[in-house]
């Protein structure tokens, strides 16, 4: 779909999109606070109303009344597994190369581990200054494990592909720079990675559920990627780990855990891995996590990625448009790309008080964040955002700025959350 804007947009413009929304009906499928347009979906998606049966389960009759026979009764062993070859359905893998397990930070470790150990023979690996801070420090702590003669190199973000040469064992870099918006050529950089014999390692936190993913296509190599965000899995919900086939066999990664293990309950002291995607596990499941995970991945196939994609792109084109011919003028800049290819779902404003204009619009309760040193960031999680919130937004912003209200003192002192 598309939202063609004009110097005449008005609500009415923006309603009348939504009446046009193929999507529109699965806004009623989440849980949102009443007179609140919420923008934050990049950071923590909203709750799936069905979630809440789902977990209600668990505590009332899997866990409450099976006990430990859940395990096997409710398939708790293999919840991992189910969820990950749904996520797979979103990313473009097959069945058997995702698995949900730990967090998004652990399993960097994991994959950077395991293709620094199939590239014995090099020891770079190459990223990018716009990469998500987790994954940057989690290789700093890993190289620094490795010794000296490991290396992390850092270079611009159109300066990846170009930067691969014959020491670089590895190339990992989240698809999307968490600021701007901005969308790294996937396609390109694991092509370039390849011709120097490096591997190519995603990070997908900010794209799974947003925007079509082929990661086979393309041949990537391994992949991270959060649940809390686009698929609305709550707050601290699990992560998950991509690991193609061809990659089976050749693989070891190094968190060497009990469920990680060939044959868990076998009880032996000496590591044998599991074979396939089992392999990435380490720590028991955790069941209420996952669980709560399975309604806004359920929810996301049925929606179809191409829609969902669609629509946020008309979402974040009228956004910008509307910020153009309104906000501009009280000394905001764009962050975000135009062109459609070259941005996920957010769109990242900056101003000079960033910080305190968005604390201001959130008392007007339009929520999104906002992230050092400048940046006022939106983002437009298309099953539940609505056109008309777009326009509600900018008003709202348009209302901060002229009133002053973010000049107050409430809205100057900054949080350690931000």
């Amino acid at each position: 779909m598309t939202a063609q804007t004009s110097s005449a947009t008005t609500r009415a413009t923006c309603e009348a999109f939504d009446r046009a929304d193929p999507i529109r009906a699965y806004r009623d499928r989440f849980r949102l606070p009443e007179g609140v347009i919420y923008l934050d979906g990049n950071s923590l998606g909203a709750l799936p109303k069905a979630t809440a049966d789902r977990v209600k389960k668990v505590l009332d009759v899997e866990w409450g009344e099976h006990l430990v026979d859940g395990w096997l009764k409710d398939n708790w062993m293999g919840l991992s597994e189910v969820l990950g070859d749904k996520i797979a359905k979103l990313i473009g893998a097959d069945a058997g190369e995702v698995i949900v397990v730990d967090t998004t930070s652990i399993n960097v470790h994991k994959v950077i581990a395991a293709a620094m150990l199939m590239r014995p023979d090099r020891r770079t690996l190459l990223t990018d200054k716009g990469n998500f801070p987790t994954d940057v420090y989690m290789a700093q702590g890993l190289v620094e494990f490795l010794g000296r003669q490991h290396r992390i190199k850092m270079v611009e973000e159109d300066e990846v592909a170009e930067s691969i040469d014959e020491d670089t064992a590895a190339v990992f870099c989240t698809q999307i720079n968490y600021k701007t918006g901005r969308l790294h050529d996937m396609a390109k950089i694991t092509k370039a990675a390849h011709a120097k014999g490096a591997l190519a390692i995603w990070d997908l936190a900010h794209t799974a559920g947003c925007v079509p993913i082929e990661l086979n296509k393309i041949e990537a190599d391994f992949a991270v990627g959060c649940g809390y965000k686009y698929l609305n899995g709550g707050p601290g919900a699990p992560a998950f780990v991509f690991a193609p086939k061809r990659h089976h066999d050749k693989v070891r990664q190094p968190l060497t855990g009990w469920l990680g293990h060939t044959n868990p309950f076998e009880f032996g002291l000496d590591y044998k891995p599991a074979q396939g995607i089992r392999q990435f596990r380490a720590s028991s499941p955790p069941i209420l996590g996952i669980v709560a995970m399975e309604a806004g991945i359920d929810d996301m196939i049925e929606f179809g990625i191409g829609n969902v994609r669609a629509k946020s792109l008309a979402l974040t084109s009228l956004f910008m448009k509307l910020v153009e011919e309104r906000l501009l003028k009280h000394g905001f800049g764009i962050a975000t790309p135009k062109e459609t290819e070259r941005r996920g779902s957010q769109v990242a404003l900056t101003h000079k008080d960033g910080w305190a204009i968005m604390q201001a619009l959130k008392a007007r309760k339009v929520i999104g964040d906002f992230r050092e040193p400048n940046i006022v960031r939106f983002g437009f999680a298309a099953p539940y955002v609505r056109f008309a919130d777009v326009w509600d937004a900018v008003e709202n912003l348009v209302q901060v700025m002229e009133k002053e209200e973010w000049k107050k003192p409430e809205f100057q002192n900054k949080k350690w959350v931000t």
